[in-house]
């Protein structure tokens, strides 16, 4: 392989380095050499002789021509760098931090501004901006009543987006100053269901109403709040990805957390909660949950709220959330059947609960609807989403394209017929 000066070439073209080349080539340095070696690609020696460098034009006609992509070592999964949350022996960490120990000691938004920013701002409270609220209120409003919270929220975004005219300033101080006045708005916009609940200012608080008709009590307001702050990220869920490859592609942040809200309602994904409480539900009202495990067995069902890929013994923000539960008078018949429901399924299989059966330990105990643990998810990854966006807007635009892999019938095939009427003989070649 020889590096030489390409025919013609502006001396003040935009150059790459080999491993630039390789990410934007979606493939090893190894075979941008091969590239060159072959003639598909030429190169020159970066000053001072270390390394080559290549032609930005002429490397993106190349991804172009090629759309070759070599298979990551994690086996094709995509893999990003980030800061934000690690998942590792059985632990949570935002950024460094037990995500449990933030969460018993501080609220959502404090929870949420140490996530964005790093910084851990005591007393944190966010405000909606009373046009925005006025208008997601009223988009709300207009929906059908039989509409699911998933929905109004997706309404209450897009509403909240038409507002804004700066959406699309993605410096980060315009994303946090969006998303502190997006966050409380998805909560203001939601129907009232009971009296405004103590602590104001608190969101958790501010949701409280939006969830159930019964009065809050300390107890259970520290176990939302703390549901709030355990379930702000979660690593790279499904829904995360969703709003990454958003941001990816410069969308503001109101069309990532749509993004995020869209992949979310998914039953295999935040609407996993509104399973596990009817399950519990039924548990509860049956006085016992073996005939209601045995059920989910017999017609091949999996039992709701246990089990989770990324842990091998129990989740801990279910952990976390059962110990606060202890302190709610009202969820003790609830937590005793979420415990049968682990102890029972333990007998087939070695399965232990995650935050989705502690959700619905809180959503059964106090007079929730099935879909509150959906809402509850929702409002708080909201802020994860915000943060990955926060992240990804200080990436190359555009970095997340898969290859497909095409398995349809290799061209060239005939022009297919109209079926609709009578074959009209061959089309003209004129």
């Amino acid at each position: 392989m020889t590096d030489q000066p390409e025919p013609g070439a502006r001396p003040d073209a935009p150059r790459l380095t080999t491993r630039e080349a390789a990410e934007l080539l979606g493939v090893k340095p190894e075979t941008v050499y091969a590239y060159v070696s072959r003639g598909q690609l030429s190169s020159v020696r970066a000053a001072g002789g270390r390394g080559s460098t290549f032609d930005a034009e002429e490397v993106r006609a190349l991804a172009r021509r090629s759309g070759r992509r070599e298979p990551s070592p994690a086996g094709g999964d995509l893999a990003f760098r980030t800061g934000i949350t690690l998942i590792e022996g059985d632990r949570c960490f935002f950024r460094g931090v037990d995500a449990t120990e933030l969460a018993r000691r501080y609220g959502y938004e404090e929870v949420a501004e140490w996530l964005w920013t790093g910084e851990l701002l005591s007393g944190a409270r966010f405000t909606a901006p009373a046009a925005t609220l006025a208008a997601a209120r009223r988009a709300v409003g207009a929906l059908p009543a039989h509409s699911g919270s998933t929905d109004r929220l997706r309404v209450a975004v897009t509403a909240a987006a038409a507002t804004d005219p700066l959406r699309f300033d993605l410096s980060p101080e315009a994303v946090l100053s969006s998303a502190r006045g997006l966050i409380p708005t998805l909560v203001g916009a939601l129907p009232v269901l009971g009296s405004p609940a103590g602590e104001k200012g608190s969101l958790a608080a501010a949701l409280w109403s939006r969830l159930t008709p019964e009065p809050a009590d300390a107890a259970s307001l520290a176990v939302l709040d703390a549901a709030l702050a355990l379930l702000i990220d979660h690593d790279l869920a499904a829904s995360t990805l969703a709003a990454r490859v958003a941001a990816s592609a410069r969308a503001h942040p109101y069309a990532v957390v749509s993004a995020g809200l869209g992949v979310l309602e998914g039953p295999l994904h935040g609407a996993a909660s509104g399973l596990a409480h009817r399950m519990l539900r039924e548990a509860v009202d049956r006085g016992s949950a073996v005939p209601v495990v045995a059920d989910h067995l017999r017609t091949g069902r999996r039992v709701p709220g246990l089990g989770h890929r990324l842990y091998r013994g129990e989740d801990p923000r279910a952990t976390t959330l059962f110990a606060l539960l202890e302190d709610v008078p009202q969820a003790a018949g609830a937590l005793a059947a979420a415990r049968e429901v682990v102890a029972t399924t333990a007998r087939h299989a070695p399965l232990h609960a995650n935050i989705d059966l502690a959700l619905a330990v809180l959503s059964v105990s106090r007079g929730m609807a099935a879909d509150a643990g959906e809402t509850v998810f929702a409002v708080s990854r909201t802020a994860g989403w915000i943060a990955h966006a926060l992240e990804e807007y200080g990436e190359r635009p555009l970095r997340i394209r898969p290859s497909g892999q095409y398995v349809g019938p290799r061209p060239p095939q005939p022009l297919p017929r109209d079926g609709s009427g009578p074959d009209q003989g061959p089309v003209s070649a004129n």
